[in-house]
């Protein structure tokens, strides 16, 4: 049964309250939009899409999804779907649920977007979906990590825009208006250049200097004793869930292998100024690294 206001003649509106919206992914970023989606009474209704029966369970008991249902069904029944899966599983995904819909405008939140947008490229409903990415995230998973008025002032990438529907982008940036969020606009492709650049090889950062310590330092009370806040900063994104982020690496890999390529250059020049005791080298890379304070302000 498609909900009635897909009958209207009407374009779908954010400020319809009568809206049903279904959220697959009831991890963090899933769990985090549909909290937003309720604190900011933007639906009537939100149904939840789980592959993780514990996952899905324990979404019903926070609150962050009136019901669980089969995607299929899940699909019928709502204006708008957030897709909020791991982006290699979101890529196969993402045809099937255009496959059922009419005019629900479908949404992704994946870290990674050329793919994604490839596996629909020549799709008949390529116009109901919208390519985005929230700028935003931790290093926790999970119903429980999703969290209330995170999202406000943060940026959303939306991606390719002109393959979107009219109607269907007017609503989405809509949505992301009225939630707080900030708009910022890309090619998909680039987009995941981007990114390999400011977010994926911070990860692979983190997860190799988490590895080097631990591998160097076996007593672990001597690590909690003595780490002080920059070990914490720098190693935070260490416990973040390797089912998020191998997807994003392999679907990335080409960008952050460059990326990757370019970092090990640039430590191999820490470390011979080292062995070398070049000093003077040393503090120049350490002054041109002061230079992203321009940027990071």
């Amino acid at each position: 049964m498609v909900n009635k206001a897909l009958n209207d003649n009407t374009q779908l509106s954010i400020v319809n309250s009568q809206l049903n919206a279904c959220v697959i992914g009831l991890g963090l970023i899933g769990g985090t939009f549909a909290l937003a989606l309720r604190d900011n009474k933007i639906v009537s209704k939100i149904i939840g899409v789980e592959a993780n029966e514990e996952h899905a369970q324990k979404a019903l008991q926070l609150g962050l999804v009136d019901q669980i249902l089969a995607l299929d069904e899940a699909v019928k029944q709502s204006d708008f779907i957030i897709l909020a899966t791991p982006v290699t599983i979101a890529a196969s995904q993402l045809p099937k649920i255009l496959d059922l819909v009419e005019k629900q405008i479908v949404i992704d939140l994946g870290s990674t977007k050329f793919d994604i947008i490839q596996s629909v490229k020549n799709h008949p409903k390529r116009g109901r979906y919208v390519a985005s990415h929230p700028m935003w995230g931790t290093e926790f998973s999970g119903p429980e990590a999703a969290q209330h008025n995170v999202l406000q002032d943060r940026v959303i990438i939306i991606c390719d825009k002109n393959d979107s529907d009219n109607d269907a982008l007017e609503f989405a940036e809509n949505f992301y208006h009225k939630i707080g969020m900030r708009l910022v606009y890309m090619n998909g492709e680039a987009h995941d250049v981007h990114l390999a650049y400011v977010s994926h090889i911070s990860h692979i950062t983190s997860f190799a200097l988490a590895n080097t310590v631990l591998e160097k330092e076996k007593e672990e009370d001597t690590i909690f004793n003595l780490a002080g806040s920059g070990f914490e900063s720098t190693v935070r994104l260490a416990k973040s869930n390797s089912a998020t982020w191998v997807p994003v690496f392999k679907q990335n890999k080409e960008n952050v292998l460059d990326v990757l390529n370019e970092y090990i250059s640039q430590l191999r020049k820490f470390k011979s100024s080292l062995e070398k005791e070049n000093w003077e080298y040393l503090n120049e890379l350490i002054e041109e690294s002061n230079k992203i304070k321009k940027i990071l302000k």
